[in-house]
Order: C-alpha cells, then sequence, then structure tokens
C-alpha cells in the first residue's frame, strides 16, 4: 500500500515501528506544513488505501476538512 501511494501520488510515508510494524504507517513532512497539504496529504493516503482495496469506513478526507472548518 505504501508502495502504491509513493508511486501513484508521490507521497513517501515512513513504516510502522517495533510491535505495530507492517500494520501502519506515519506520515511525516520536511519543511512548511499548512491544512491544504495536510488535507492533500490524507486525500493521497486514503486513495491508496482504496487502490490497495482496503475498505473504508468513512472520509479521513471529510473528517480533516470538517475539523479544520470549524476553527
Amino acid at each position: 500500500m505504501r508502495k502504491v501511494i509513493h508511486q501513484r501520488f508521490d507521497c513517501s510515508l515512513g513504516t510502522g515501528l517495533g510491535k505495530v510494524k507492517g500494520r501502519m504507517f506515519r506520515i511525516g513532512h520536511l519543511g512548511d506544513s499548512n491544512d491544504l497539504t495536510l488535507i492533500a496529504t490524507v486525500a493521497g493516503c486514503e486513495m491508496g488505501l482504496k487502490l490497495s482495496g482496503v475498505a473504508l469506513q468513512g472520509s479521513g478526507v471529510q473528517a480533516i476538512m470538517d475539523h479544520f472548518s470549524s476553527h
């Protein structure tokens, strides 16, 4: 799934560490980050999960947009 996200969206995700290795990924950034870049990162992850066949319960993108628009 991380490979799909990297190839399709040029977004490099870190692996899980220790006990969660292989069961989660990490999102990091280099340099500036703001609301819009974070929403785009979550969108890339969500699209990559869907392309990898992961069934999602809801939309992380919608949740983060709702969060940022309420402040």
